[in-house]
């Protein structure tokens, strides 16, 4: 089995603690959770709900695309909420990323440090052996 970690993909903010952004192992690309920060880190979010939802799905991408996937191969989202009242907002957005492709998704309220939500998921990458 070979295992691949991903610790500084190009465009998604780096991570804030000893982790990777993703780990590729058996043709699967598991990410950790990526919050709506810029380049800047923490003090680089939009301040809008839905283009905080914008740039936390687009630090996934990045690392994604890091790692020969992409959105579109997305086949489990976990998305942690800061409020439930976020969830409409969220899925307008959301379905502008993921609406044809509809991977299987488990939604929760938490309390997070200084950030409106986390997403993170798995993903296969095309063409690799899955195991």
């Amino acid at each position: 089995m070979s295992i691949r970690r991903i610790t500084a993909a190009p465009g998604a903010v780096g991570p804030v603690g000893p982790y990777s952004q993703a780990v590729v192992a058996n043709g699967f690309v598991f990410t950790s959770g990526q919050i709506p920060a810029g380049p800047g880190g923490l003090d680089d979010q939009p301040e809008s709900f839905s283009d905080q939802v914008r740039q936390a799905i687009r630090n996934l991408e990045s690392i994604l695309t890091e790692a020969g996937s992409g959105l579109e191969h997305v086949v489990k989202v976990n998305t942690y909420l800061t409020s439930a009242d976020q969830l409409e907002e969220y899925n307008r957005v959301y379905d502008e990323y993921f609406g044809p492709h509809r991977p299987a998704r488990t939604s929760v309220c938490v309390s997070l440090w200084g950030v409106s939500l986390e997403i993170e998921c798995v993903a296969v990458v095309p063409g690799a052996d899955h195991g």
